[in-house]
């Protein structure tokens, strides 16, 4: 059964050109786009010890919202990283690429590999994510930790946009040729 919202994400999609980025994002030939969403939210960091000893705000989760290009909210992007869409499929994904974002106070665009799915719709076919057009959400610098106050975490505004891409459905199959 194809769900209402996949078709609504395919017909804004269809109209999306594959963004220009840098070789290391690229998602992968025979990909194509089947959902764009903006998510503005946070980037929760939290406050440790790094492995040299030294104070360093560690990510903990994202925390967004996501919406459709007329701004209507669409789903919820958090811990996984995991992006779940209104029609109750969610995917989680794994960075396999990454580049500067064209604002140098930004945290990076990403290249994900979807992981792990859940659910029927729009993302229930979905091997590819990139976060691109990043504004914000890099951790407040080192000095600003201290890891003697337990829990210690920050919560800094950030906004993206999210191209979801899965396969390009091949050619319909041949007809069986008919029984002599």
């Amino acid at each position: 059964m194809i769900h209402l919202a996949a078709l609504l994400g395919l017909s804004v999609a269809q109209s999306v050109m594959r963004p220009d980025v840098p070789d290391a994002i690229k998602a992968p030939a025979g990909e194509q786009i089947v959902l764009v969403a903006h998510a503005a939210g946070s980037q929760i960091y939290t406050c440790r010890k790094g492995d040299d000893g030294k104070p360093q705000w560690t990510l903990k989760a994202p925390e967004a919202q996501l919406r459709d290009p007329k701004g209507a909210l669409i789903g919820h992007h958090a811990a996984g990283p995991s992006w779940k869409h209104i029609d109750g499929s969610s995917v989680i994904g794994k960075a396999v690429g990454k580049a500067p974002s064209a604002d140098a106070n930004s945290i990076p665009w990403l290249l994900l590999s979807v992981v792990s799915h859940e659910g029927k719709g729009v993302l229930e076919r979905v091997t590819s994510i990139q976060r691109l057009h990043t504004k914000g959400g890099q951790p407040p610098p080192p000095e600003k930790c201290d890891p003697s106050k337990p829990d210690a975490e920050t919560w800094i505004p950030y906004s993206a946009d999210y191209y979801f891409f899965a396969p390009a459905p091949g050619p319909a199959p041949e007809p069986a040729p008919a029984a002599k």
